[in-house]
Order: structure tokens, then C-alpha cells, then sequence
């Protein structure tokens, strides 16, 4: 086989790969071709934060289009309903089983079960109404400025907030041992590689802010990714697909 052949091949690979990770974590349609196995869904979490930074465009995109028609909290609400409605709600839902969990549990057992529950707890609904309503005011803030603020927020907090998530599985091990998450297809350390291809996607966007806001954004990321690191490794034993909603919100 030619280098060419081969660099094809890889490309073809990583594109498969890309594909798999959009199809996982959000609705947007892949072709029906697309090669799958559970080896080719393990590799896609390298391009978890490469996804975000798609959700971010889908965002800012929306956001565009309909503050050019409507009032601004009309189009703030737009703009966070297109990203759940791409992801449908796949990170929310873990930020309110994680809430349910890690407040009703008396245990390491208990909290998982719960998380498992498909029911909303009290946890949980509160920690989704607090959550929604600090995104609404915090990007409700940023487009009364300007439009940039608010679209470059959009195109850096999704794809970093991502790579936050992607970390915990690098250090983590997971939690569950029945692989009965709807995570458990993607559960395993990411290799050096592939994290630093997930970084890359997740850090590439602070460009897009001047040298004291991407301090400041890594600065708060890092220390909420920090925090969720020691949580789940204490109370739980390592991480969950909930989890990892949960610190990406």
C-alpha cells in the first residue's frame, strides 16, 4: 500500500469516527452507510469537543437569524431551544439524573441506581431550572452588548465545555459495571492522542476572545472540571454518561 493510500485510509478512518460521535451525541442524521462497530464508537469521543464546536455554530447561527427578526430574550430562548433540540436535551438529562443522584443517594450503589431512574427527582428539576435560567440571563446579558459576545460565547463555551468532559474520561474509570449505560459504548480512558485531539477542538475557539477572557475561561472550566473530577471519584468511584452531561453543562 502506497503513503498515499495509506493517509487516505486514515482520513477515511477519522471521518468515520467524526461521524460516529455526531450520530451519538446529537440528532443530526449520518449516512446509513457509515461503517460502525463498538471499536470504531470507542474512538469517537476524540472528537466530542469537534461536535460542540458544530452545536456552537448551530447556536450562534440561530441566535443571527433570529435577532434580526425578533426581540432579544425571543431570541436568546431560540438560540438555547435549536441546541437541545440538535442534542435532544442528551447532556441536560444527565445534569438532572447526576442532581437526583449525588442528592437522594445514601450510597455508592444507591446514587446509581438513581441516576439510572428515568424519573425526575426534586434534585433534578431544580438543578435544570437553575441551570436554564443562568444560561437565559448570562447570554441575555452578553447580547445586549453586542452581537459578538454572545456568538463568540456560544462558539467557545460548547466545544470547551466538551473537552471538560472528554478529560474525566482520560483519568477516570467507569463507574458502572453492568455497561448499562446509554454512555457505555464510548466508557474507556481516552489514550494521550486522542485527548490532545480533543483539546485541540475544545481550545482552538479562545482565539476568538482576547488574552484576559480565554485565561478567564479556561480558569473557571478548569476548576469545575477539577471539582467534578474529585466528586465522582469520591462519591462515586469514577464517572457515568450522566456525569459527563452534568459537567458539561
Amino acid at each position: 500500500m502506497t503513503v498515499a493510500c495509506k493517509l487516505l485510509a486514515a482520513l477515511r478512518r477519522q471521518g468515520n469516527y467524526f461521524l460516529l460521535a455526531l450520530a451519538f451525541f446529537t440528532r443530526i442524521p449520518i449516512p446509513a452507510s457509515t461503517p460502525f462497530s463498538a471499536e470504531r464508537l470507542n474512538h469517537a469521543s476524540r472528537y466530542f469537543s469537534a461536535v460542540g464546536l458544530l452545536i456552537g455554530l448551530l447556536g450562534a447561527g440561530a441566535w443571527l437569524l433570529a435577532q434580526s427578526l425578533l426581540p432579544l430574550s425571543v431570541a436568546v430562548l431560540i438560540s438555547m431551544a435549536a441546541t437541545i433540540k440538535i442534542t435532544g436535551a442528551f447532556h441536560e438529562d444527565g445534569l438532572a439524573d447526576m442532581s437526583d443522584g449525588l442528592g437522594g443517594g445514601m450510597d455508592t450503589a444507591r446514587k446509581l441506581e438513581i441516576m439510572k431512574d428515568s424519573r425526575i427527582g426534586s434534585f433534578g428539576a431544580i438543578g435544570l431550572v437553575l441551570l436554564i435560567l443562568g444560561k437565559y440571563l448570562a447570554l441575555s446579558h452578553l447580547g445586549a452588548e453586542h452581537d459578538y459576545p454572545l456568538v463568540a460565547a456560544l462558539l467557545v463555551a460548547h466545544p470547551l465545555s466538551r473537552l471538560a468532559a472528554v478529560s474525566l474520561m482520560a483519568v477516570l474509570d467507569y463507574a458502572r459495571a453492568d455497561d448499562s449505560s446509554k454512555s457505555a459504548p464510548v466508557a474507556r480512558r481516552l489514550s494521550a492522542a486522542e485527548l490532545g485531539l480533543a483539546s485541540l477542538f475544545g481550545v482552538l475557539p479562545l482565539l476568538l476572545l482576547n488574552p484576559q477572557e480565554a485565561l478567564a475561561a479556561l480558569l473557571a472550566t478548569a476548576s469545575v472540571t477539577l471539582w467534578a473530577l474529585r466528586t465522582f471519584a469520591r462519591r462515586l468511584g469514577g464517572y457515568t454518561g450522566d456525569c459527563l452531561g452534568a459537567t458539561q453543562q
